[in-house]
């Protein structure tokens, strides 16, 4: 299991901490580098993190944390993440707990508030000029009515 016995996730001013015992691990056959080895070792690192349930997050960052990675939750609101990018179990673990601190790091901040821009009145201007040169130059190629 991992060296550290939290994850801090510091984020917009605010800080997560996280008890590791909270979190839930499998480990699995590796499909990565490892020549014949990689048939004996179970490398591949497998992380469950309760997010619906978790009594660490604040209600705003888990209602972002669940509607960001619906994709990777499970039916009982699970966060599923898993690395077997390294040949070592310490290392896909590691790499795990940097994937769920990035993800974490992201629903912390709060959506930036969108101010819908003005259209400036010269802009306006120029479209209609253009529009018109563009309907003037159409109604010289129509054929003269007698």
């Amino acid at each position: 299991m991992a060296r550290t016995r939290t994850l801090k996730v510091v984020a917009g001013g605010r800080q997560i901490v996280i008890p590791t015992e909270g979190l839930d691990w499998q480990f699995a056959r590796s499909a990565g580098p490892g020549g014949q080895h990689v048939n004996r070792t179970s490398s591949k690192a497998v992380l469950r993190f309760q997010a619906r349930s978790c009594p660490f997050l604040p209600e705003d960052v888990r209602q972002r944390l669940l509607v960001r990675e619906r994709s990777r939750l499970t039916l009982e609101g699970d966060l599923v993440i898993t690395s077997q990018r390294h040949r070592e179990q310490p290392r896909n673990i590691a790499d795990c707990l940097a994937k769920l601190s990035a993800i974490l790091e992201r629903a912390m901040l709060p959506p930036k508030v969108r101010r819908p821009t003005r259209i400036p009145r010269a802009a306006k201007a120029a479209r209609l000029e253009a529009k018109k040169r563009r309907g003037t130059t159409k109604s010289l190629r129509r054929t003269p009515v007698d």
